[in-house]
């Protein structure tokens, strides 16, 4: 199956002029409707190439979908729950994915629809997902406050860290010693909730699982990202404010993309949002309405990224530089 039709979109929204009017404006815009890829919400999309992403959902399947062509390259089935993350091996056809069945599985592009391997060890459901660089291990997180650092050769538990009184919600891996710019963090390296509504997050070193840093406690909801320097001061560099509710994703955006460096946020208001990432302002502004809260954002390639979310299955958006760098929706599937 491919490209079913195309739609045209309204999208209303308010403007607050600088005199302080609030004007309502209406966009009438064409979209491609491609072959749906899952069936119920979308927890979570990762790009696998330049070609490929692959996502999961409610509906308890992991696919590989081809979004330039709008179809389905492969489902996979044995998770017996929801979807909560997935996780890519560079450069290969292999990738994870994290479920509220409390398993971890390991899948291969072109092997069976069967899990690779399997990862058994928390006892509730796995909320934080990320493979090393050289994808020799795989660090999981979970509800059950633990941290799991695998031996992804063998299925092994290598190590295992309980969190006191903590909720582990996020993860992902770190290049620090590296010493490039792509080595910074945004928002959560390590997001741990604890009870009483307080949100701490914590950089770890893998070698040995031990916690190096701990970043000042926020005692609210976060509805802003973070920028941060990793490498030596580790201090906080910039602040990206604008979306009214939980920011759900944020990725770096290719340097070819603008003259200026650039990051995406999406969040659960229905709103992805592109921002400099020097300054904090923000550039562009995309409204997704009737898409309910946005819940995963990948980079696809130069121009185009992948957004997830609970109505409206994956969206395709697109920088359109004729505009400056207007974001604009050009498929959903």
């Amino acid at each position: 199956m491919g490209k079913l039709q195309s739609k045209l979109k309204h999208s209303t929204y308010k403007y607050s002029r600088p005199d302080g009017i609030i004007e309502e404006r209406i966009q009438t815009k064409a979209f491609q409707e491609y072959s749906p890829a899952h069936v119920d919400t979308v927890s979570v999309v990762a790009a696998l190439n330049s070609d490929l992403c692959v996502s999961g959902g409610k509906d308890k399947t992991v696919v590989a979908y081809n979004w330039r062509a709008g179809n389905v390259v492969k489902r996979f089935k044995g998770h017996e729950r929801e979807i909560t993350k997935i996780a890519c091996v560079r450069k290969s056809d292999q990738f994870f994915s994290a479920s509220r069945d409390k398993m971890v599985m390991m899948w291969d592009l072109e092997g069976s629809s069967q899990p690779r391997q399997q990862f058994s060890g928390h006892t509730m459901v796995v909320t934080g997902l990320a493979v090393s660089p050289d994808s020799s291990q795989l660090c999981t997180g979970s509800r059950d406050n633990s941290l799991l650092l695998w031996d992804v050769g063998t299925g092994q538990c290598a190590e295992r860290v309980s969190v006191s009184r903590n909720l582990v919600r996020s993860q992902t891996w770190s290049l620090t010693c590296a010493g490039s710019p792509e080595n910074h963090i945004y928002s959560r390296p390590l997001k741990i909730k604890p009870s009483g509504g307080l949100t701490e997050q914590q950089l770890w070193d893998s070698r040995g699982l031990h916690v190096a840093h701990v970043f000042p406690v926020k005692q609210h909801i976060q509805t802003y990202c973070e920028l941060w320097d990793l490498r030596q001061t580790r201090n906080r560099i910039c602040e990206y404010k604008g979306h009214f509710q939980t920011v759900a994703s944020c990725v770096f955006l290719p340097r070819a993309l603008a003259l200026m460096p650039v990051i995406a946020t999406s969040s659960h208001d229905c709103k992805v949002k592109i921002w400099n990432q020097d300054t904090g302002a923000c550039l562009s502004t995309l409204s997704l309405d009737g898409s309910g809260p946005l819940t995963s954002l990948a980079v696809a390639d130069t121009t185009s990224s992948l957004c997830a979310s609970f109505s409206r299955g994956i969206h395709l958006l697109r920088v359109d530089h004729s505009q400056g760098l207007e974001l604009r929706e050009v498929a959903a599937f």
